[in-house]
């Protein structure tokens, strides 16, 4: 490994995540573990109530890392060809022609995505798995990189939808950013700022090529040994469990297994240890568990259970 160019790459992501921090008001894990996903190639889930600042970080990570974003608005009339695009006739050329949607971006922030039906939500299943989309019959490769970053309202909030299970397994992470540790701060930094949304007002600190170059990075020279390719594995035991009626498909232990390269790579390390898999596990793994139906109204959660196995899965030395 060329170690002087993994500290290029490092300083770079750590003066970036060092930016975003300097606007959001937050826990500092949550900036780092979106950061680690989007290293990884992977989809961010950030649910939480309204008013926490999940557009905002959002619009910070895309403006710090110097690529180009789109927003997509979800309501619940919004319709596939708003997101993907569609053919128009042209009497000029006599012929139609393919009119991008929105997803044509580097990152993509789908707000309140829960808002829409489900048949929208369809139209980005093929986009998020195989970065690319098909209208009206022809496939079109979507530009790289290619993130989406959504905020997702709770769903006992009135006018929402419950995310398809297989939309949610496309997600690497989902993450809850919890209200800030101190208002005050808050307060005082919108003071400062003199608006609402200063994330434009971020310094640019990578582009789209030095981004994907620190991903290639990270996928071909950061080491992961087989002790914990058999650790990642164990976690498979989730799905015998009597209280789980599914649980993490093989791409969601892939999942936990890229990203924690990617938080080995942010703690400065070319190799991968059991703490990096404990630190993002229960956020890789916990959305992917679906529970049998009669444990609804019991106080557990897919989260939880993860935390349990976590305790008891041998750590490998």
């Amino acid at each position: 490994m060329n170690t002087d160019q993994k500290d290029v790459y490092r300083n770079s992501i750590m003066d970036a995540i060092n930016e975003i921090s300097s606007y959001y008001v937050g826990n500092p894990e949550t900036v780092v573990k979106v950061m680690a996903s989007i290293l990884s190639s992977g989809h961010v889930l950030l649910k939480d109530f309204p008013g926490i600042g999940k557009t905002f970080i959002v619009k910070l990570f895309a403006r710090v890392l110097g690529i180009s974003s789109k927003r997509i608005q979800f309501t619940p009339d919004l319709l596939p060809s708003d997101i993907v695009g569609t053919k128009v006739w042209k009497p000029n050329v006599g012929d139609f022609q393919t009119i991008k949607g929105p997803i044509f971006s580097n990152l993509i922030l789908a707000d309140e995505i829960n808002r829409a039906p489900p048949k929208t939500q369809s139209a980005l299943l093929e986009a998020m798995e195989e970065r690319q989309v098909t209208i009206e019959g022809d496939t079109i490769l979507l530009e790289k990189p290619f993130i989406v970053l959504a905020t997702q309202n709770p769903v006992e909030l009135e006018g929402t939808y419950p995310l398809p299970e297989a939309q949610m397994d496309r997600f690497m992470i989902e993450l809850t950013l919890g209200y800030p540790l101190n208002d005050e701060e808050v307060l005082n930094r919108r003071i400062s700022w003199r608006n609402d949304d200063p994330s434009s007002e971020a310094k640019v600190i990578l582009d789209s090529a030095e981004l994907m170059e620190i991903q290639q990075f990270i996928e071909l020279e950061i080491k992961i040994d087989k002790d914990i390719v058999e650790y990642i594995s164990e976690f498979a035991k989730c799905r015998s469990d009597q209280r789980v009626l599914a649980g993490p498909s093989p791409r969601g232990l892939i999942s936990l297994m890229r990203i924690s390269k990617a938080i080995a790579f942010l703690d400065g390390r070319d190799f991968v240890i059991p703490d990096d898999i404990k630190k993002v596990a229960r956020d890789v793994l916990g959305h992917r568990i679906i529970l049998k139906p009669e444990l609804t109204l019991e106080d557990i959660s897919g989260v939880a259970i993860v935390d349990e196995y976590i305790g008891k899965i041998q750590v490998p030395k």
